[in-house]
C-alpha cells in the first residue's frame, strides 16, 4: 500500500499540481494536465513518459 505520507507531498511533476489517488487502478492523476501517473510495486513513477494521457470519459 501506498504510504499516506508520501501521498501528502507528491505532486505532478508538470504542474506542481495536487495529484488524485485511484486506489483500484493504482495510479495518481493529475486532472489539469489530464495524465495518469502508474504505481508500480507500491512505488510512483513520476515521469511523463510513463504516464497515461486521460480519456475524455475519466475526466469526471
Amino acid at each position: 500500500m501506498l504510504d499516506p505520507k508520501l501521498l501528502d507531498i507528491l505532486v505532478c511533476p508538470l504542474c506542481k499540481g495536487p495529484l488524485l489517488y485511484k486506489k483500484t487502478e493504482q495510479e495518481l492523476i493529475c486532472k489539469p494536465d489530464r495524465l495518469a501517473f502508474p504505481i508500480k510495486d507500491d512505488i510512483p513513477v513520476m515521469l511523463e513518459d510513463e504516464a497515461r494521457k486521460l480519456a475524455p470519459e475519466e475526466e469526471a
